[in-house]
């Protein structure tokens, strides 16, 4: 199955979270954060402008990008935790 966001919504594959710190100690799951990245699965058409046109999505799907911790709407697709966010939601494209 795959999921097609409408609007500016782009659904994006959090990466998994660090299970250990550079020192090489290992971290149990409460003390692991979050990750703020994840790559972009799927784009949506864009915005719609006051003109009735569609603004171009900023993101590329495989695009490496970078999110606030508690944006957008958890979901889970064939065993995948997926994220839908917002264009706006995100921060910026990691190179």
């Amino acid at each position: 199955m795959k999921i097609v966001p409408l609007g500016e919504n782009v659904v994006v594959k959090r990466f998994s979270p660090e299970d250990k710190t550079r020192g090489g100690i290992v971290l149990p799951d409460s003390a692991q954060q979050r990750p703020q990245q994840g790559r972009v699965l799927s784009i949506g058409d864009g915005r719609v402008l006051a003109d009735g046109s569609r603004a171009k999505v900023q993101v590329n799907e495989g695009d490496r990008v970078m999110f606030s911790p508690y944006t957008g709407a958890e979901v889970s697709v064939n065993g995948d935790d997926l994220l839908i966010l917002s264009e706006r939601d995100i921060l910026a494209i990691v190179d």
